[in-house]
């Protein structure tokens, strides 16, 4: 994990610019002529700003890394810089999770969301090219859907490399290149204000393209999806108003998982579903699922159950909850179902075999999984993703065990966005929104009455959305400092550090070939160190 971007460059074949520039699927946007001549090929590249999200090895071009494997993996590298998800040693993500030098501007991880989120950004850019300003009526969706795209991109990476916008307006996030960008030589980092402006000014656009729009699928974004992205977007912004309208427009058409819908032992957050609003999926001929005995996806990072093969099924890379938030969800919420119970540790092996089939069809192979790991612990260990392929993808086959979907936007966090933009601008309001979503998941639900409403709504993101790529997110905009270190942790020694604030190592470094090519940019975020262990926080 520790080498130099520079010789990444050669292996992955790159071209360097202002932003990272990938070969494939194409060098620079395509003509005018190229386009007339090419029947059909406007909707190919339309079909690049989605279809690229997951599958390629877009990185390395190699397999040689596992975290390799597209738009999920970014969930797993946010959400373990937080607290709510535990690592075992070994893991590939312990770079993140122990949130060190190596997250520096010299080192290669740090290539990584500047290339894959740079190309994404270029694959939509060329479509907008093509498109123009005055897109055609047969180009005019298809504009929509890469606006929508690269609103999303931009707002990952502005989150991504600086603190929330509200109270940070000022403060510098990423260059901004769009289809129009000519000079990549000095290109500054866009403030925040500069950057959702320009956020919003693309979901705008995007809504008006697809308000007729009507997708095949939930793979590709259409005008809920724009509707659900303004939500997110203006809830970063603290326009509760507007968070509120959006939250609430993108819910229609969908309804939440129920209970026995979100605890399926074969087809929970795996398959697509009425609550899903926009997703994607790993298909059975991407080099992903094809290649490293199709250990360089989601799947092998998630999937418990699966036996003989995947990271965390057999090699000791299983993902954790936080031991203190679990012991925060009470037995009556069946979210807490989705992850083992601490107590089964301190039984005997036929105890426990009888104990986890309240959880698994499978409860020796989780054992097993857990026999795999530096801490041996099955307390904490995460079944809310399942293995897809029914049993043929539990019996070993790992490749229909990792041809999985994955959500990208639910029901439930328009449903929670609502209840908190209601809340901020009528707490009374917003209560009865939260504790009507609380219901569903916990029929005894009760408001916790010694914290702020928005320490409520935030508790339910956490457990809701747990493993979905918010955590990060979610302690900048509301400025909370990162627990691991308490009476009973299962965060290992070495990565047990606390803040009181939003750590600044959530603010990730931009890669050193880009600064010194890109003149523009003067200043680059904080080189990580790894803070000491802290003493115990007392909650």
């Amino acid at each position: 994990m520790k080498t130099l971007f520079k010789i990444m460059i050669v292996a992955g074949g790159l071209i360097l610019t202002g932003c990272i520039k990938e070969t494939m699927p194409q060098q620079n946007v395509a003509t005018s002529d190229q386009v007339a001549n090419s029947p059909g090929v406007f909707q190919t590249f339309v079909n690049t700003c989605t279809s690229s999200l997951v599958g390629q090895f877009t990185y390395s071009g190699s397999n040689m890394y596992p975290w390799d494997y597209g738009y999920p993996s970014f969930f797993l590298q946010r959400d373990v810089m937080g607290q709510d998800i535990v690592l075992d040693e070994q893991d590939w993500y312990t770079t993140w999770y122990g949130v060190g030098t190596g997250l520096g501007p010299r080192y290669a991880v740090c290539q990584l969301p500047w290339t894959y989120y740079y190309k994404w950004i270029n694959n939509c850019n060329t479509v907008l090219n093509m498109a123009g300003d005055n897109p055609s009526e047969d180009m005019v969706q298809g504009a929509g859907i890469a606006l929508a795209m690269r609103a999303m991109f931009y707002m990952d990476l502005a989150r991504m490399f600086q603190y929330t916008y509200k109270g940070n307006e000022d403060k510098i996030t990423v260059p901004i290149v769009t289809e129009k960008t000519l000079d990549f030589t000095n290109n500054p980092r866009a403030t925040n204000t500069e950057i959702w402006a320009f956020i919003l000014e693309d979901l705008d656009r995007a809504e008006k393209y697809l308000a007729e729009y009507v997708r095949a699928d939930i793979y590709t974004p259409d005008v809920k999806v724009v509707y659900g992205l303004k939500a997110r977007a203006y809830l970063t912004m603290e326009d509760f108003p507007n968070a509120e309208k959006y939250a609430k427009m993108a819910q229609e058409g969908f309804s939440p998982l129920s209970e026995v819908e979100y605890l399926d032992r074969m087809t929970a957050f795996n398959t697509p579903n009425h609550a899903w609003i926009y997703g994607l999926t790993f298909k059975s001929d991407d080099p992903n699922i094809l290649l490293n005995d199709s250990d360089s996806n989601w799947g092998s990072q998630m999937f418990l159950e699966v036996q003989d093969v995947l990271y965390a099924s057999n090699y000791g890379q299983p993902k954790r909850i936080d031991a203190h938030l679990y012991s925060t969800i009470p037995d009556t919420d069946y979210r807490k179902k989705c992850y083992i119970d601490f107590a089964i540790d301190n039984m005997d092996y036929e105890s426990a075999v009888e104990a986890i089939s309240k959880y698994s069809d499978y409860p020796e192979r989780i054992i097993a999984s857990a026999g795999a790991t530096t801490s041996g612990a099955v307390g904490g260990l995460q079944l809310k993703f399942r293995a897809g392929g029914g049993a043929d993808g539990r019996n070993g086959n790992a490749f229909a065990a990792t041809c999985v979907a994955v959500p990208l936007m639910r029901v439930e966090e328009m449903m929670l966005i609502e209840a908190e933009a209601a809340g901020m601008q009528d707490e009374g309001r917003g209560k009865q929104l939260l504790e009507a979503f609380a219901k569903l998941r916990n029929p005894q639900y009760a408001y916790d009455a010694t914290v702020s409403f928005r320490d409520n709504v935030w508790w339910q993101r956490r457990v809701e959305l747990w493993g979905e790529g918010f955590a990060t997110f979610d302690i900048k905009r509301l400025n909370k400092g990162v627990i691991r270190s308490y009476a009973g942790t299962n965060h290992y020694p070495g990565a047990r550090f606390n803040t009181e604030t939003a750590p600044s190592w959530t603010n990730l470094c931009i890669v050193e070939t880009e600064t010194e090519y890109n003149k523009g940019i003067q200043e680059n975020n904080p080189t990580p160190v790894t803070p000491e262990d802290s003493p115990e926080h007392v909650w």
